[in-house]
């Protein structure tokens, strides 16, 4: 089963600028989005099953802003739509679909660089969702969270890890929740396959950024522990310039 996750930045913009034919190339059996920025009757799902996909997505309330998404060749077993946490739901942040013992999630973890009341919405966010992430798992198990998590993870996943040890993004207290998260029982599948620098999934829009590879490894497919041995590759997909993320894809026996 090939899972790929994505944040388009915004679905509308990227159908513009080719995702439908990458979609149609790529073919992964299942693709987490991020940032729809769409409300349901704008998501386009008409393409999206010509193309041979059901989707199945989680506006936010507010318009223009977050959503998330997870288009499927085979349909689910069962899909769940939200978390059951109100502040959160509104804001379209979580969705699950379950293929027998198996569950993937498309998550968009809050950015904190708007100012402190968002930095402490995120932190309170992470804090909640590992709790979710930990009662979830005695049900379903065998988890594969996809999604951008608005963090890196170490100094390798970041151009300038000093002169942004003080961003968010990159705080020492979201670097330690990532961590920890890892810990519980997960495994960051990229770097299960790849140890090497300079593989980021952002990019500023500002800078020439991504010409010139200064970005930030800030989005991730997360498998549990269990399903080590069933993983058979994880790759970064940089040439799609749909966003400024790039997505990235993990095969997993199934």
């Amino acid at each position: 089963m090939k899972i790929a996750t994505y944040n388009v930045n915004g679905i509308r913009a990227a159908m513009g600028k080719g995702f439908i034919e990458w979609l149609e190339a790529t073919s992964p059996d299942v693709l987490c989005i991020q940032e729809t920025k769409a409300q349901p009757e704008q998501i386009p799902t008409m393409e999206f099953s010509i193309a041979g996909y059901n989707t199945y997505a989680h506006s936010a309330e507010k318009k223009g802003y977050s959503g998330v998404a997870i288009l499927s060749k085979q349909v689910p077993d069962n899909v769940v739509v939200g978390m059951g946490i109100p502040e959160y739901d509104r804001e379209g942040r979580f969705i699950r679909a379950d293929y027998g013992d198996l569950s993937v999630i498309s998550v968009y973890h809050p950015s904190g660089t708007s100012g402190d009341e968002r930095q402490d919405f995120k932190m309170q966010w992470l804090e909640d969702f590992q709790n979710y992430i930990d009662e979830l798992k005695k049900e379903r198990p065998n988890l594969i969270i996809c999604g951008d998590f608005n963090i890196c993870h170490r100094e390798i996943d970041i151009h300038d890890p000093v002169r942004n040890a003080k961003n968010s993004g990159f705080l020492p207290e979201e670097r330690e929740w990532i961590d920890g998260f890892i810990k519980t029982g997960f495994i960051d599948t990229f770097r299960h396959f790849n140890d090497q620098p300079h593989n980021y999934t952002w990019w500023s829009y500002r800078f020439h950024a991504r010409d010139n590879n200064k970005g930030w490894r800030i989005d991730y497919i997360m498998a549990s522990e269990g399903l080590k041995d069933k993983l058979k590759r994880s790759v970064i997909l940089s040439n799609a310039y749909h966003s400024d993320h790039c997505p990235m894809l993990t095969e997993v026996e199934h």
